[in-house]
């Protein structure tokens, strides 16, 4: 029988080598990607095949962000609309955790209150807005309140199926070796369900932000939400580009800041799970 040879890939040769060529790959594929976009936008704006009021040239728009930093306006926008999203995203991360876990270890607590949250999981964040107006009235609270409410229903989602992914291995030695209190929440309970809670931390992530803006554009006078319709308002097109591209940066920073703290917190993870809070 003729012996086949099998040349061995490059992964194979060289493993670290190969590690650093795709990653330097894909940082040239990432940041390529869109400077190449831009550059096309900037051409298309001054040899006016897109309309300019409408589509402003990129160096227009950085101009303009330039006088907003300038002016102090873009960090005064920002800061509203981070802090009401920090304070927001802080209380729905503890609620939502200690009601995930509250219904994935009593069977008498998810069979009351589970039905209740999961029908007003299904309703639109934003259809709240009204009703929270009428009871706190006009400023940053309602806005508070609702990405609370967002970030809330995404992390108990989490941690229940997070809990009941656990292998019953897990507690079957806590159980053996009389492990309860807080002694298994730490050692059993947390460390089994981190790397799922990093992927709804992210998710949670990206529904607090859509909140936070999506509220400034219907209430409040600042923050990035209400300087993108304030400025449509006015057909300030460069200004409103720089908020949206605010939003975007934002959103990235926040991500990466996630990003970080789960490979540094829950290093365990499978790599599935990795990717999916990457």
């Amino acid at each position: 029988m003729k012996t086949i040879a099998i040349e061995p890939r490059p992964i194979e040769l060289d493993p670290d080598g190969f590690a650093r060529r795709r990653k330097r790959n894909n940082v040239i594929l990432g940041l390529g990607t869109p400077l190449m976009l831009l550059l096309l936008w900037e051409v298309s704006a001054r040899v006016g095949i897109v309309d300019a009021r409408f589509f402003p040239a990129p160096t227009t728009i950085f101009e303009e962000a330039g006088k907003m930093v300038a002016s102090g306006l873009l960090f005064s926008d920002v800061w509203a609309t981070l802090r009401a999203l920090l304070i927001g995203y802080a209380l729905g991360f503890i609620a939502g955790v200690a009601t995930g876990t509250l219904l994935g270890l009593s069977r008498v607590a998810r069979a009351a209150l589970e039905p209740m949250l999961s029908a007003i999981y299904t309703i639109p964040k934003l259809a709240i807005l009204p009703l929270l107006l009428l009871i706190f009235g006009l400023g940053e609270l309602p806005k508070i309140l609702l990405i609370a409410l967002g970030v809330f229903f995404v992390i108990w989602v989490t941690v229940l199926e997070a809990i009941e992914d656990i292998q019953p291995t897990y507690t079957e030695a806590a159980h053996i070796f009389h492990i309860n209190g807080i002694q298994r929440f730490r050692h059993i309970l947390l460390p089994a369900i981190l790397p799922m809670l990093f992927t709804g931390i992210r998710i949670a992530l990206g529904t607090s932000v859509l909140i936070a803006v999506g509220t400034e554009f219907v209430s409040g006078d600042e923050g990035i939400g209400y300087r993108i319709w304030h400025s449509w308002s006015l057909f300030q097109a460069d200004q409103m580009y720089v908020g949206i591209v605010t939003v975007a940066l934002l959103g990235f920073l926040l991500t990466a800041v996630v990003k970080f703290l789960a490979s540094k917190l829950a290093p365990w993870a499978p790599r599935e799970t990795r990717r999916a809070a990457s």
